[in-house]
């Protein structure tokens, strides 16, 4: 196993994504993808909405441009906020995606301080990036420094005892079914203090 430094593990799971630019947005289309989408019919949208079949209609067709009291009620219909009709999905998004990953099958990446294992590897553009690592530290002067790096992060001890040291807080002793939710741009470290190395499983965003 090679060692990499924590920050380069997140910039291999956000290498290689294209940029998206975006694009004009065609709120008829929008709207008319909305409704097929809860397979509905103009009517029905409409009634939803509290909108005449005909007002809905033009809508869709680009034939009117609505007034804000109007979005807010596709908006309500529809049952999602009103930026949401302004926000097109995107389009290489693949619904229903699953990546499994079998025990001691994941990708293994080494840091001087942890033994890193990377599941769902195989799933492009995602949002988390979930890892399990052991932890080899037993001390802060073992770190080069905090470890800080972009998005939220989520901690969850499986085996053994663990201390979480972060920049704005007081140690934190956590053991196996302890857990923490943090800013991962907050300085942040992990040592084990049982006798054996404990292992985690994190959860980072990735947005």
């Amino acid at each position: 196993m090679t060692s990499r430094d924590p920050k380069s593990i997140i910039r291999i799971a956000r290498a290689g994504e294209p940029e998206i630019s975006a694009e004009p947005l065609d709120l008829g289309a929008r709207v008319r993808e909305l409704r097929k989408a809860r397979n509905w019919t103009l009517e029905q949208a409409a009634t939803q909405a509290g909108l005449a079949r005909s007002t809905l209609s033009k809508i869709e067709n680009g034939q009117m441009s609505p007034t804000y009291e109007a979005l807010k009620k596709l908006a309500v219909g529809l049952e999602i906020s009103v930026p949401q009709l302004f926000t097109p999905p995107q389009k290489d998004q693949v619904n229903g995606r699953l990546a499994l990953t079998r025990s001691g099958k994941g990708a293994d990446y080494a840091t001087a301080t942890y033994e890193h294992e990377l599941l769902a590897e195989t799933l492009t553009k995602k949002q988390m990036l979930p890892y399990r690592a052991r932890v080899r530290a037993r001390s802060m002067e073992e770190f080069e420094g905090w470890v800080r790096h972009d998005g939220e992060e989520f901690l969850y001890v499986l085996t053994g005892v663990i201390k979480l040291y972060s920049e704005f807080y007081e140690p934190i002793e956590m053991r196996r079914g302890d857990s923490a939710y943090y800013d991962a741009s907050m300085g942040h470290n992990v040592i084990s203090v049982s006798e054996e190395d404990a292992t985690i499983l994190w959860v980072t965003s990735l947005v």
